[in-house]
């Protein structure tokens, strides 16, 4: 007579416990779930943000204020001689911190072109010709502008000045 074939005994470990996929699935996907609990963990925190201890979110920004330019009158002055008469017509736009700011240089204009016009006719054409000429031409003219009015006094606040037209001859 025969019989049929056992099965094979089951695999066991030192212990005593069964061996097997199940165990070994059951390890893997323990550890998958905790690197997504600690990976959506650490999304969380980085998109939420700081808080404050109210709880709201802490916001810094500033609303960008815009800018506040002052056209001036242009200037035409005789440049130093370099073999023979130039001359420059330059029109600009100041750019200042504020309107307090264009007020302030409006009431001393006089003094400000004055200003403006000693520097211009000091420089010779080959100064200002090239493109780094030109913006240490608009650094100092920058900082005459912002030179204080009278002794003692407060400088003004000018972040930039502009050329609108530059024409040497």
């Amino acid at each position: 007579m025969a019989t049929a074939p056992k099965s094979a005994p089951k695999a066991e470990a030192a212990d005593g416990a069964p061996t097997g996929k199940k165990k070994s699935k059951m390890k893997l996907i323990i550890i998958a779930v905790i690197v997504l609990l600690i990976a959506g963990g650490g999304a969380a925190f980085f998109l939420m943000g700081k808080k404050d201890e109210h709880g709201a979110k802490e916001v810094k920004h500033e609303a960008a204020k815009a800018p506040v330019f002052f056209t001036m009158d242009p200037f035409t002055v005789n440049l130093q001689q370099e073999g023979g008469d130039q001359y420059l017509q330059i029109a600009m736009t100041v750019q200042v911190a504020d309107a307090k700011q264009v007020e302030e240089i409006k009431v001393y204009m006089p003094q400000v072109r004055s200003r403006v016009l000693l520097l211009l006719s000091a420089k010779k054409a080959s100064e200002i010709n090239t493109a780094e000429g030109k913006k240490l031409l608009a650094k100092e003219i920058v900082a005459q502008i912002s030179m204080p009015f009278s002794t003692g006094g407060k400088p003004q606040e000018v972040n930039d000045v502009f050329f609108t037209s530059f024409v040497i001859q």
